[in-house]
């Protein structure tokens, strides 16, 4: 059976089907970045347009935030201090020195920050199909499934702590019912307990840790015992514990793909709050959450799985238009203009 799978895995192997697809390429003077011809970004816009759907029908709105920002912020939010050996720096002729965002978290607290807030607009959900830089080393990358520059689709949630619960139940929903449609039915949920590196008091981590405890005991009390779980201690983020999706694949493969973390750290450091119902100032907990996680791994991931083959309302390529007699040819572009003014992703050969 791993004989098996090794033969399987390297037929389905992205980097040759991208090639041979015309979907993507790497080059030396961009290692980890993904250039991406016409075909593969059709796929990946196919991807975020599914996405966008799925996220504003469960109630979240989309946002942008900047690719860089000054180091002094990062300084604030524990980034620079817990994970700067990973990020892309530069320094201005003014001095000033600006890093690449590796996460979209702290822009997103910035937007939640403009403007005064209330108990009463909590849950707050905040989306954006941001782009994040991240210094893997050169020997760690592979493919699109270990890069240095790809998209997340991040959200982040603001909301009381008695809100928890019920929202990483409607996130676990949403993230099941989203694999699925992909095929992906054979899930293990991992719990990823406090690192040694972190930000916050044990106390937090404790309230932190408990909550998604809790929430992990309710997600198998609903599946029947159907969902696997597992425990995986030392690794938390380190602002926060988490919950990992890890999906297999056609071929018995895992891969770890969406994440919910619970914050109870982020939002106070960098000045956070909304008025409770006693008008009191209070500062919300926060909720990181990703479903595909790396746009671009979940590409190389679906590229494996379906070998290629992809369902039709993936594929970039829906419909060839191909005349038998060269007498058709008039005709057959006149059926493929009538296929792409209904929608579909059409050529003619």
């Amino acid at each position: 059976a791993y004989l098996h799978q090794l033969e399987e895995a390297e037929k389905r192997d992205h980097r040759k089907l991208g090639r041979e697809m015309d979907l993507f390429h790497f080059q030396e003077e961009a290692p980890g970045s993904v250039f991406w011809h016409p075909k593969g970004w059709t796929l990946f816009q196919t991807l975020i347009a599914y996405m966008r759907r799925q996220q504003a029908r469960a109630g979240y709105t989309e946002v942008n935030t900047p690719d860089m920002m000054e180091k002094h912020f990062w300084e604030l939010s524990g980034h620079w201090e817990n994970y700067g050996e990973n990020m892309f720096t530069t320094v201005l002729p003014d001095e000033r020195v600006f890093c690449c965002k590796p996460m979209n978290c702290p822009g997103h607290v910035q937007i939640y920050k403009n403007g005064l807030k209330s108990y009463r607009d909590l849950p707050l959900r905040i989306a954006e199909f941001g782009k994040v830089h991240r210094y893997e080393p050169s020997g760690a990358l592979h493919g699109m499934l270990r890069v240095r520059h790809f998209t997340q689709d991040d959200a982040h949630i603001f909301l009381t702590e008695h809100q928890i619960m019920e929202e990483c139940l409607k996130i676990n929903d949403l993230l099941l019912s989203i694999y699925k449609d992909f095929g992906f039915e054979n899930i293990v949920i991992k719990l990823s307990l406090r690192p040694e590196k972190r930000v916050g008091s044990d106390e937090l981590w404790d309230k932190a840790e408990k909550a998604l405890s809790d929430v992990l005991e309710e997600v198998k009390r609903r599946s029947n015992g159907q969902i696997k779980t597992e425990i995986q201690p030392g690794e938390g983020a380190f602002y926060g514990p988490k919950l990992v999706y890890v999906l297999r694949d056609a071929i018995g493969r895992d891969w770890q793909c969406g994440t919910t973390q619970v914050d109870f750290n982020l939002a106070g450091r960098l000045g956070a709050f909304y008025i409770d119902e006693k008008s009191e100032k209070k500062t919300p907990v926060m909720i990181h959450r990703a479903i595909f996680g790396s746009l671009e791994r979940f590409t190389g991931i679906l590229i494996e799985n379906f070998a290629g083959h992809f369902p039709l309302w993936l594929a970039p390529l829906q419909v060839v238009v191909a005349p038998i007699v060269s007498d058709a040819n008039d005709y057959a572009v006149e059926v493929a203009e009538k296929a792409k003014a209904l929608g579909l992703r059409v050529e003619t050969d």
